[in-house]
């Protein structure tokens, strides 16, 4: 079984393996569990998102008014279509979760979180392109 929990709802979804989670829909409030954007997360569910998620969890801390976070949104959604559902990719915004971006000692944005059995495996601020975001995951995942 894997464990994806709702961006919106925040409910655990255990999905049999044999089933494709990219059609899967929460049991609780019925949304897409992957969509083609990564959903903006609270603080709240990103917690809940890191401890109890299955598969890794990519995170990427932007902020409306910052330029190289909405540069860097496409090719973070980009990154996304490719590597759902091995991947699980959210999005939070710094400003609405201050408390969350004081604890994570988020200094500066957009900075991405990669996080695996409620572990931080790595981090890395600045924009860049969805191929430099899969080979960064990948790279962080393989040395763990």
């Amino acid at each position: 079984m894997t464990n994806i929990v709702c961006a919106h709802c925040g409910s655990i979804n255990r999905l049999p393996e044999d089933r494709d989670p990219l059609g899967a829909r929460c049991g609780k409030c019925g949304a897409s569990l992957f969509e083609a954007s990564p959903p903006d997360v609270s603080g709240q569910n990103l917690d809940r998102q890191i401890q109890r998620s299955s598969i890794p969890v990519i995170v990427d801390v932007w902020a409306p008014w910052c330029g190289p976070c909405r540069v860097m949104g496409p090719q973070f959604e980009a990154a996304a279509q490719e590597a759902q559902p091995a991947l699980r990719f959210v999005k939070l915004n710094s400003d609405a979760n201050q408390d969350f971006s004081a604890r994570a000692g988020i200094r500066g944005i957009p900075t991405m979180l990669l996080f695996h059995n409620g572990q931080e495996l790595g981090r890395v601020s600045g924009a860049m392109s969805s191929k430099d975001i899969l080979a960064w995951a990948r790279s962080q995942l393989a040395g763990h």
